[in-house]
């Protein structure tokens, strides 16, 4: 019995470091589960801000190493990231673009376009409250470290997709 709860002890704290290595953050700082969830949620609240009826919107970010699989050359510390939803009235969501900042689940910085039917309907290099605290302090940036150092060792990328569904308004 005493091997079982060894063998299982042992593979829960596998589990546990393979976790914490997911969702280490990536050179530059960037998290792409953090890029993720971040720009959903201020990306709804600001289509919201411009009378738009978000019915639903999903954001995926992957973190940029300095090369894509394309070979051309990306800024790393960047995130690209990819959001679809719908509109209450069924139209189709979609916003693209770089991040290159999150801070503490409330701003993204980058460069992001946003378009109902096909039609821009924001550009914006700031989305959220970005007086917030950094998530974490990218090379060349001066403040406390929020986050543990990188750890040397495989890269792991984290790509998340996040649907919030809005609350209608009243």
């Amino acid at each position: 019995m005493s091997v079982l709860r060894t063998v299982a002890a042992a593979g829960a704290c596998g589990i546990a470091v393979a976790s914490l290595a997911a969702c280490e953050p990536a050179a530059g700082g960037l998290d792409s589960a953090a890029v993720a969830v971040t720009t959903d949620r201020t990306a709804t609240a600001t289509l919201e801000r411009l009378t738009f009826d978000v019915a639903w919107l999903s954001c995926t970010a992957t973190v940029n190493r300095g090369a894509s699989p394309s070979g051309a050359t990306t800024a790393p510390g960047s995130a690209t990231v990819d959001c679809r939803g719908e509109t209450e009235s069924g139209q189709t969501i979609t916003i693209k673009g770089k991040v290159t900042d999150e801070r503490a689940g409330k701003c993204v910085r980058g460069d992001l376009t946003a378009r109902i039917d096909r039609k821009v309907v924001f550009q914006a290099t700031m989305l959220g409250d970005c007086s917030a605290a950094p998530s974490s302090t990218a090379p060349g940036t001066t403040g406390p470290r929020t986050t543990a150092p990188p750890r040397p060792g495989p890269t792991v990328t984290v790509t998340e997709t996040v649907t919030v569904t809005a609350v209608p308004a009243k």
